[in-house]
């Protein structure tokens, strides 16, 4: 598979301060008021925000549940694609919310991505394996009360030899070929 299957924004490497600006642009994050406040240099720690405004309320005043989701939306597979590097394919599964009180004024969320996530996605890609770890974050308010709990479930699998090989136009050698 390759890298332009997972789209042409993973081509372009944008740091992080850039990725940020960007995804504040991005008109699903910018309509529901939704700002990445954070992304740090290793991608594996980012801050998301969210106030409450007229076009994320719902019917009864508090934050619209699709904009509570949102909120968490491409951030774990962000992190995972960034730091696995080309040789991987990460995509987002599966995902679920719990709704756990009424969401109020501003709201939070701190992505954190631990060495052993890294360490154990890559040992459990060897041979081609698929691997699909299931990731839990709390959307918080502003006494740190969890207003919801997201479960996010990556799909990563390491690429074959030849694919990575190709990527950066070389050609895949032959069996009997000798480097």
């Amino acid at each position: 598979m390759s890298s332009r299957q997972q789209g042409y924004l993973r081509d372009l490497g944008l740091g992080p301060a850039l990725l940020r600006r960007a995804m504040n642009l991005w008109p699903p994050f910018l309509g529901a008021g939704i700002k990445v406040t954070r992304i740090a240099a290793d991608f594996r720690d980012i801050e998301v925000r969210l106030e409450l405004g007229l076009l994320n309320r719902n019917y009864v005043g508090t934050h619209f549940g699709g904009s509570l989701y949102a909120m968490t939306d491409p951030f774990l597979m962000l992190m995972m694609l960034h730091n696995l590097g080309p040789d991987y394919v990460v995509w987002d599964k599966a995902g679920s919310i719990e709704y756990v009180k009424p969401a109020r004024g501003a709201v939070h969320v701190h992505f954190h991505l631990a060495p052993a996530d890294l360490s154990r996605a890559r040992r459990a890609t060897t041979h081609g394996r698929k691997y699909e770890p299931a990731f839990h974050v709390a959307v918080v308010d502003a006494k740190d009360e969890v207003v919801a709990r997201v479960t996010k479930t990556l799909y990563i699998r390491r690429k074959p030899a030849s694919a990575s090989a190709t990527r950066g136009g070389a050609r895949p050698r032959k069996a009997a070929e000798t480097p």
